[in-house]
C-alpha cells in the first residue's frame, strides 16, 4: 500500500509541476487537454451549482461539508473507459463508504442522460451534471474539443456539450479527494483519457488520508 501512495504522490507531484506554470489561467477553458490548469494539494473547491440527475440543482459546497469526498470528473456514459473506470470503483464503493467517504461523479451530461445511466446501474455514487460547465471550469481541468474530434463523435452519435463560445467542452479525467472544508488533499488528472487509476491505488490513497482527516 506504501509503493501505491509513493506511486500516486510522484504522478501528482509531476502533474501539479506543470499546472504551476498556468496556475493564473484557472477558472478558464484550456484549448486542449494538455493545457489544463488543476486545483492544486491545499486549493479549496469552489463553490458552484451542479443538478442532480432528476434536474435539481445542488451546491458542490453543501455536499462537500457533509463529509469526506471523492470528487471524479469522466466524460461522460457514452465513453468506455470512464465507464470503465466506474465499474472498478463500484468494487470498492463499499470500502469507501465505510470509511466515511461519499462519491460525487461529475460529467458535463445533461441530467436527461444522467437518469439514463442511474437507471443502468446500480451503485451509491452520486451523479451529478455540470452541463453549464461551471465546476468543470472552475476545477480547471475542462478543455475544448478539436473540430475533427468532435466530427468524429457526431457520427457515433455523441453530442458534446458547448461552452459559451460555441465550441464543445470535455474534462481531462480526474479525480480529487477532498476533506469537509473542500480542501483538495489529493488529485490525479491526466489529458490522456485512455489513462486512469486504479481502483486499488484510489483505495490505497483513501485509506491513508482518511488518517489526516
Amino acid at each position: 500500500m506504501k509503493r501505491l501512495v509513493a506511486m500516486a504522490a510522484m504522478v501528482f507531484a509531476c502533474i501539479a509541476g506543470t499546472s504551476n506554470v498556468h496556475a493564473l489561467q484557472r477558472g478558464a477553458i484550456a484549448e486542449d487537454a494538455n493545457s489544463v490548469t488543476p486545483l492544486l494539494n491545499g486549493q479549496v473547491a469552489p463553490k458552484t451549482t451542479l443538478k442532480m440527475a432528476d434536474g435539481t440543482p445542488v451546491s458542490l459546497q453543501a455536499l462537500t461539508m457533509q463529509k469526506p469526498s471523492i470528487v471524479l470528473f469522466y466524460r461522460g456514459g457514452w465513453c468506455p473507459y470512464c465507464n470503465e473506470q466506474l465499474a472498478q470503483l463500484k468494487d470498492i464503493e463499499k470500502d469507501l463508504v465505510n470509511m466515511g467517504y461519499q462519491i460525487l461523479a461529475i460529467s458535463p451530461e445533461s441530467p436527461a442522460r444522467l437518469q439514463e445511466q442511474k437507471l443502468e446501474t446500480e451503485f451509491l455514487v452520486t451523479l451529478l451534471s455540470d452541463d453549464k460547465l461551471d465546476t468543470i471550469r472552475e476545477f480547471g481541468v475542462g478543455f475544448y474539443v478539436d473540430t475533427v474530434t468532435e466530427l468524429k463523435y457526431k457520427t457515433y452519435g455523441i453530442d458534446l456539450t458547448k461552452g459559451e463560445s460555441g465550441k464543445s467542452v470535455l474534462p481531462a479525467p480526474a479525480i480529487f479527494m477532498l476533506d469537509k472544508k473542500g480542501k483538495v488533499l489529493f488529485s490525479y488528472v491526466n489529458p490522456d483519457y485512455k489513462v486512469r487509476p486504479s481502483a486499488e491505488l484510489v483505495l490505497a490513497v483513501a485509506k491513508t488520508l482518511k488518517k489526516e482527516m
